[in-house]
């Protein structure tokens, strides 16, 4: 079984390494040192892909990266979607998104809570606080490091709570908390 992890590298920096050392060893039950492997090349912003399996780090890439640009999700119903460690295999993943239809991107709606997008957890802005689901399908870096600052609260998300948000944001390795103020819901 191998995995990957998505990895911010801008002006020599590598973002919340910590982060991603801890997931990747509750992935797969190893402390790996991610500073022997990873290292920012420029000021560029790259993303890293780090490909590992039981035994340890595989291989490192770097990309430039360009952040998509999302304003449309079809939310996509799937109680049997499993992804708890973040393979490299995505098909599943992908086998959903391809739903999309004139979407820019999918939610997963999953036991009639909001659980994830293809590519981000998210959030919700209820008014008062930063709500995100209690169950995602994948506990990313971000949002593990914004529960951990106390700046998100989990809580299980319906469609009818997501759809009278304030405001929603996305959140990953690459793009942060990505606060959204103009987009729209497809069923």
């Amino acid at each position: 079984m191998e995995y990957f992890e998505t990895i911010k590298c801008e002006d020599y920096e590598v973002s919340n390494l910590l982060f991603h050392e801890k997931r990747v060893a509750k992935t797969i039950g190893l402390n790996l040192n991610l500073q022997d492997y990873i290292y920012a090349p420029s000021k560029e912003l790259l993303r890293c892909k780090l490909i590992f399996d039981e035994n340890g780090v595989i291989k490192v890439d770097y990309y430039p990266y360009q952040k998509r640009e999302i304003k449309s999700f079809k939310l996509i119903f799937d109680d049997k979607i499993e992804y708890s460690k973040k393979l490299l295999n995505r098909e599943k993943i992908e086998e959903l998104y391809r739903k999309k239809e004139e979407a820019d991107e999918i939610i997963i709606i999953k036991n009639s809570f909001v659980s994830d997008t293809s590519i981000a957890n998210i959030a919700i802005f209820d008014g008062t606080n930063w709500l995100t689901p209690k169950t995602p399908l994948l506990e990313g870096t971000t949002r593990a490091r914004l529960l951990e600052k106390g700046e998100l609260i989990e809580k299980d998300i319906t469609v009818k709570m997501l759809k009278e948000a304030e405001k929603i944001a996305l959140m990953n390795a690459m793009i942060d908390f990505d606060i959204l103020e103009d987009y729209s819901f497809f069923l």
